[in-house]
């Protein structure tokens, strides 16, 4: 894959947004007989078929209008009608005043991770089980929050993989997942393990650590094999880690390339984590699906990407908080010179129109806290309607989910309500009173 392929990819049309389904997204089914221990996360029984919720308020996303006096149906986990007379018999769940809207999604979660303690060292005192047992609270705060669906960019071993499967079975509770298992990285690159000595906490394609264009489709092959439902590239260096400059390039074009190839071969699409202009520019020629955090985009990038529909998750809310006198003295560093960098590419990204789906990194800052990105959205450039709609219209697209993202007949019961109006005021967002998920209520009355 060498000068032919760039130029070839060089010459692509503008990518055209296509339906695919996410591999292994399924409906969120309701906790088995696991006695008491997990009465606590057990989504409520509804005694009928028919399950009604009426709310003083609904938000139509797709119109951008209130509609008053809200009706939903519900019937085995989809939305049989919104709007008309209640059913006889139904079970009627009714929330008053708040504002009912659909369940909402965050594109860049690391559920199985935080960086709370000695993170640093994890990595050689842990395994994915610890990982898999710390992502099981982690899911419960994300649903409890509202966020229903998550893409889940990176853990331990396959950690995530195995939290999906454990919240489909019903043993915890949590969000619908999309996961990544590995995230892929060159070697001594960002989403590689560095800092320790040699032949420590070593790695290999099946970590997701390739070189060159056929070890990338070989660490791609085998994240696929183990589950995962999307493939991460670490197009660039990072901020939490110890590898060179933040926004250095470090996948070529063409292993960027070799992995959008056999990622579409097997119907997943590609996020490309990315901080530096250089890297950036290369990932969305290389036709990845998303570009995450984007810190630092030119004229030239955001051109390319509204040419292509190549999606911005700029994960804004973590540049106001993280911690940065608790972060060792090099990350600390890279941090107090993207992070600025990050805020001001939003609000020029947000003025030219270029398409953005909500996407929190949750991790680096405490799980549960999702909501929050909504507000500094609006602070630095979108409307609170845009706000809404990146995490349900656009990132169902990104995600390439049609069963949910609006409150229509025929999708995912997936719902959530709102004290407030958040056309009012976006911080309605953050305070969240009712949690449907398949049909199955997991917070609020029901």
């Amino acid at each position: 894959m060498g000068a032919t392929v760039a130029s070839r990819i060089l010459r692509r049309p503008p990518r055209v947004p296509r339906a695919t389904s996410a591999v292994g997204v399924v409906g969120v089914v309701a906790v088995g007989a696991l006695g008491g221990l997990l009465a606590a996360v057990r989504p409520s029984p509804l005694r009928g078929q028919t399950t009604v919720v009426r709310a003083d308020r609904m938000l139509d996303v797709e119109s951008g209008r209130i509609v008053t006096d809200a009706v939903v149906v519900v019937e085995r986990g989809r939305i049989a009608r919104v709007g008309g007379a209640v059913p006889a018999g139904a079970d009627v769940v009714d929330l008053g005043d708040v504002t009912l809207l659909p369940g909402l999604m965050d594109a860049h979660t690391h559920l199985t991770m935080d960086i709370e303690g000695d993170w640093v060292t994890r990595p050689v005192r842990e395994t994915a089980a610890d990982a898999a047992l710390r992502g099981a609270r982690n899911a419960r705060l994300t649903l409890e929050a509202g966020f229903t669906t998550v893409r889940d960019v990176g853990s331990t071993g396959f950690a995530d993989v195995a939290l999906k499967r454990a919240i489909e079975a019903g043993l915890v509770a949590g969000p619908r997942i999309i996961p990544a298992g590995h995230s892929l990285s060159i070697t001594g690159g960002h989403c590689d393990v560095t800092g320790f000595a040699p032949g420590i906490a070593e790695t290999s394609p099946a970590d997701g650590v390739a070189d060159g264009p056929w070890g990338v489709v070989e660490a791609v092959r085998y994240q696929i094999k183990h589950g995962a439902g999307v493939i991460k590239i670490c197009a660039t260096a990072g901020v939490l880690s110890f590898e060179g400059p933040v926004g250095a390039q470090q996948l070529t074009l063409e292993e960027m390339v070799a992995a959008v190839e056999e990622a579409e071969r097997h119907g997943l699409r590609v996020a490309a984590h990315a901080h530096g202009s250089e890297g950036i520019l290369e990932a969305v020629r290389a036709g990845v699906h998303s570009i995450e955090h984007g810190s630092i985009l030119t004229d030239e990038i955001m051109d390319e990407m509204k040419a292509r529909g190549t999606y911005l998750v700029p994960t804004q809310y973590l540049a106001d908080v993280l911690d940065l006198p608790a972060l060792p003295p090099p990350i600390r560093a890279k941090a107090e010179y993207v992070l600025p960098l990050m805020k001001e590419s939003f609000r020029r990204a947000v003025a030219a129109g270029v398409k953005v789906a909500f996407g929190t990194d949750a991790a680096v800052y405490p799980h549960g806290d999702n909501a929050r990105e909504f507000a500094v959205y609006v602070e630095r450039g979108m409307s609170p309607l845009d706000a809404v709609r990146s995490a349900t219209l656009a990132a169902a697209d990104l995600l390439g989910v049609e069963d949910r993202g609006r409150i229509t007949a025929g999708l995912l019961a997936d719902l959530v309500a709102v004290q407030g109006n958040p056309l009012d005021d976006i911080r309605a967002m953050e305070d969240v009173v009712f949690v449907m998920v398949g049909g199955e209520v997991v917070k609020g009355p029901g």
